[in-house]
């Protein structure tokens, strides 16, 4: 079958949406969080799983889902996803109470898992190979300005209207991308009769369930606890036995012949360390700017949304890039650049300037936003088209995973170094301690995000060796 691409820019506009919402949702939340203990009458702990519930779900679920697409195609799962979507958001917007509320996030989270798992398998069979990066691009792009726009549009709704509001935005436009999907996406099906691997997706989703859980509750207990080391050491079990598994299974979940396609692993785990560097620093510059400079927070909003807009300006410029270049001479720039903000960003003191601290933070945003549209485009080029669907969730997923790392990993390592540069522990934890001993913390940190995103580095420099290898042979 011939692909004419004619309704490329319709397609790509029924996947923005869906990227949109599911990456605006992710966010918007967050900031309701203290009117939803007042509204609904709850307290801080329980209303913590309005996020940590649609974010576990949509985690666990993504590579399901993206397989799923593979088998009976993928715009029978993404029409399915969008309107799951935007059911359990109107549902979300009327929950009566937090704990339905947290059920109905979950529902939400299963939507936007099929709409994430193939997005962009659907926008890399829409655009030829020569404009793939610029595609991609622009799908990075619309997920920057879903971090953006996430927390603003929320307080903006929330003080015109009620919290309520910050879900019924959803309707209108999942109503308009799943009309725009059923009308332009193509239905194209495995040509091959496929079953489903349920043993195998069981034993993933423990895994992930029991390691992001693990990652998430190490944040309260500490991650000395004995129950987050025994919930990680059932992750990893988990996992031995889904690959041994998967290697007796005929149609397994996901082929792990991927992975001897070296260029194929490289990408995918640059990508995990980038997403982990990413989360940590995103969570830790709040703390900075507010608690150890003293701004106020719609100053600490607006200077930390400065870094998603660079990332969603420099996306589909990369990715354009790559299309005429390659894709890993783009990504191993854009790492470059990165790793050069991280060590401007090991240099913040209590004196630093709103414009040394703006010149730090560019090559932090550029440097992502470069090397993101190319690393993908690298990725979805390197599988065949009947594992688009799994190619485009291993992605989900790692993305999501390495959020997840990076928050609760690197904050970790924040509160362990100012306590060490404290000389005691603090009873109000690392925030309470003096200033001088936060920002060593900090200090030490990004350093440590910048030898990660050099080992990302090197990783990337050697499949270019690789890749220049095989093209001479």
């Amino acid at each position: 079958m011939t692909t004419t691409y004619s309704y490329k820019w319709h397609i790509m506009a029924a996947v923005g949406m869906g990227v949109f919402l599911a990456t605006i949702d992710g966010s918007i939340v967050n900031v309701a969080l203290p009117t939803l203990v007042r509204a609904l009458n709850t307290d801080f702990a329980t209303v913590q799983w309005v996020p940590l519930a649609y974010l576990l779900t949509l985690s666990t679920v993504l590579l399901s889902m993206g397989r799923l697409g593979d088998m009976i195609g993928k715009k029978p799962v993404y029409v399915t996803g969008f309107i799951l979507f935007t059911l359990s958001s109107m549902l979300c917007g009327m929950a009566p109470t937090i704990y339905w509320l947290i059920g109905f996030r979950v529902l939400q989270a299963i939507g936007a898992a099929m709409t994430q798992a193939l997005g962009i398998a659907i926008i890399t069979e829409a655009f030829p190979p020569s404009e793939r990066g610029k595609a991609l691009g622009i799908s990075g792009s619309l997920v920057s300005i879903g971090i953006v726009a996430g927390p603003t549009l929320g307080g903006i709704l929330i003080d015109t209207f009620t919290w309520r509001w910050i879900f019924f935005v959803n309707l209108p436009v999942g109503i308009i991308g799943t009309l725009l999907t059923l009308r332009y996406v193509p239905y194209q099906r495995s040509a091959n009769a496929q079953r489903f691997d349920f043993a195998g997706a069981a034993i993933l989703f423990g895994s992930l369930l029991t390691m992001l859980g693990a990652l998430t509750l190490g944040q309260q207990w500490g991650f000395t606890d004995r129950r987050v080391w025994l919930l990680l050491g059932t992750a990893v079990l988990l996992l031995i036995f889904f690959v041994r598994s998967e290697q007796r299974v005929a149609q397994p979940m996901i082929n792990l012949g991927l992975f001897r396609n070296q260029l194929f692993s490289i990408n995918l785990l640059t990508g995990l360390l980038a997403f982990i560097a990413v989360a940590g620093v995103f969570v830790l510059l709040p703390f900075y700017l507010e608690n150890m400079l003293g701004y106020g927070p719609r100053q600490v909003g607006l200077l930390i949304a400065a870094v998603p807009i660079l990332m969603g300006v420099t996306a589909p410029i990369s990715g354009t890039l790559s299309d005429r270049y390659g894709t890993r001479p783009i990504a191993t720039v854009g790492l470059v650049i990165l790793v050069a903000g991280y060590l401007a960003m090991s240099r913040f003191t209590t004196n630093t300037s709103l414009l040394v601290y703006i010149l730090a933070v560019l090559p932090f945003g550029a440097g992502m936003g470069i090397f993101q549209s190319p690393n993908n485009s690298a990725v979805m080029g390197s599988v065949p088209p009947q594992q688009l669907g799994i190619a485009s969730g291993l992605l989900a997923t790692t993305r999501n995973l390495g959020q997840t790392m990076g928050i609760a990993i690197l904050g970790a390592v924040w509160a362990s170094r100012v306590m060490t540069a404290a000389g005691e522990t603090i009873s109000g934890g690392a925030t309470a301690a003096p200033v001088a001993a936060q920002i060593a913390g900090l200090q030490d940190t990004f350093t440590i995000i910048a030898i990660l995103i050099s080992m990302a580095l090197a990783l990337s420099a050697y499949g270019l060796v690789q890749e220049r290898r095989k093209s001479k042979a």
